[in-house]
């Protein structure tokens, strides 16, 4: 375990040289923009003792290796000054018995550390959720040096972050509150306060890069993106704005050696401030839940549809016992708006669903067949296991071809018994399916594959072979570009492909 910042490359070496630069400079007087805000110092000055170092040690099963039962050996480079001492360590330690080589070792115990902040002087604080993963026991380093121990309050995996909760001491507490992460616009100054390197409270400042960064890290990724310096042990950390407020908590950066290169992610205040009320009340995350399985909009499925310009969430399938059901919510229909909130892509919409308190009743604009409708939801809660997720298909093996009709660059046939036995299609699941495809078509790289149920063309039920032909062949001859099926797996998981008719 690391509670370090984790760097989407190698790890940082916990050693480095001290250079030296002695060649001459002239010094020249800069504009005072080019130094930065002259507020920062006064931010670091107020909100710095808010700011702790998270001490974590972890019970670490010992295992044998291929050594003669050895444990792992640190890596270290050649002529480290570390490396004779972690050598004769490793060679010449025993075991129970006297053993060398170590064939009863122990569980040994590993420390880490990160940072974190608090939020109320009652005994609350944030950080990361990688930072205390698996800890045994939980610290926190106060600026003055002050060592209290923490219990976890509770985690969310998904936007990794945690809770603590610890005994306040005797001295006043200094604790920080959440700014509007919304608010932030690109080049507005930031400050990152934490523990790189182990080095106790630092204080680095930069600019917002970037917003709403999706890394693909996980299913809410909503990123800040600033080039304040930030390194291994900030995790968990605070970033500021000029008004001493957390707009963000330092998470992650991106680095060929862990070291800042100036490409730092920060989860939003927005974000954090949901997730902590929720743990903080009831020690676990309660996400809201709508019940469909949504896809992106593409140029094609946009044209298909009538919108203009692409946008929204297309919704591919809806739970049966989902919040979306009852409100008539259907596949086909195109999310817009969700609780006064424009969706623009998937992400959004799964976003703004699970920060929506659950049982909460909200309007949701969809585009259906070209038109607009505003149904009512009342949110359900997500459950392990239950997400909003892209729609996907699981390819089948290509069967021998029975009586089939071609269209679209697809050997298309009847859902027979034995096709339904061939494929292993569930009852549930109506329509034509695909019994062959043709690798050079559009099908093909749509991932278009035999077994899969095509249900809808052009958002109309299909039943034979035959009513596929003859709806593409009008479509066709309606000047459509692209033709927009509806296609379910054999398990009956849908999701839309538009074809092209070239």
């Amino acid at each position: 375990m690391t509670g370090a910042t984790p760097a989407l490359s190698h790890r940082l070496r916990p050693w480095a040289a001290a250079v030296c630069l002695g060649a001459a400079t002239t010094l020249v007087s800069l504009p005072a923009l080019a130094r930065g805000p002259d507020g920062i110092a006064d931010v670091a000055e107020k909100v710095i003792d808010a700011v702790v170092n998270i001490s974590t040690t972890q019970t670490v099963e010992a295992k044998a290796g291929a050594d003669g039962g050895r444990g792992a050996m640190p890596q270290l480079p050649p002529g480290s000054p570390f490396e004779e001492f972690f050598d004769d360590f490793f060679k010449n330690r025993r075991g129970p018995g006297g053993d060398k080589g170590g064939g009863g070792m122990q569980p040994r115990k590993t420390n880490s550390l990160g940072s974190g902040f608090i939020v109320d002087t009652a005994g609350i604080a944030v950080t990361n959720n990688h930072v205390i993963a698996d800890a045994d026991e939980i610290n926190l380093i106060m600026n003055d040096g002050t060592k209290i121990k923490a219990t976890l309050v509770g985690v969310d995996k998904k936007t990794d972050l945690a809770v603590l909760k610890f005994t306040p001491p005797a001295k006043p507490l200094v604790a920080v509150k959440f700014g509007d992460s919304d608010k932030l616009r690109l080049g507005e100054w930031v400050i990152a306060i934490g523990n790189p390197f182990s080095l106790g409270g630092t204080v680095t400042a930069g600019i917002v890069s970037a917003r709403n960064r999706d890394i693909n890290s996980g299913p809410y990724d909503s990123y800040i993106q600033t080039d304040a310096a930030i390194n291994r042990g900030n995790s968990g950390g605070p970033l500021f704005n000029l008004d001493g407020e957390v707009i963000g908590v330092n998470t992650l950066i991106i680095s060929p050696s862990g070291g800042s290169i100036g490409i730092g992610f920060a989860v939003p205040s927005k974000t954090v401030v949901g997730v902590v009320d929720s743990l903080r009340q009831f020690g676990e995350l309660r996400r809201g839940w709508l019940g469909v399985r949504i896809q992106q909009v593409t140029d094609e499925i946009a044209e298909s549809l009538n919108i203009k310009p692409a946008r929204g969430a297309l919704i591919a399938g809806v739970e049966e016992k989902g919040p979306a059901k009852p409100a008539g919510i259907e596949p086909g229909d195109v999310v817009i708006k969700f609780d006064g909130k424009d969706i623009k892509e998937p992400k959004d919409l799964s976003r703004v669903v699970a920060d929506t308190a659950v049982g909460k009743a909200v309007d949701v604009v969809v585009i259906r067949k070209g038109e607009e409708q505003t149904k009512q939801v009342t949110l359900g809660r997500l459950e392990d296991g239950e997400k909003a997720v892209q729609a996907s298909s699981k390819g089948q093996p290509e069967a021998e071809k029975p009586a089939t009709q071609k269209a679209l660059g697809l050997d298309l046939a009847g859902l027979s018994k034995d096709l339904r036995s061939r494929y292993k299609i569930k009852d549930s699941v109506k329509g034509v399916v695909i019994t062959s495809v043709d690798s050079s078509s559009d099908a093909a790289e749509k991932r278009l594959s035999a077994g899969e149920v095509i249900v809808e063309v052009a958002q109309e039920a299909v039943t034979n072979a035959a009513d596929v032909k003859k709806r593409v062949e009008q479509l066709k001859k309606d000047g459509k570009k692209s033709i927009l099926l509806l296609v379910s797996n054999p398990e009956g998981e849908l999701r839309f492909v538009a074809l092209s008719v070239q």
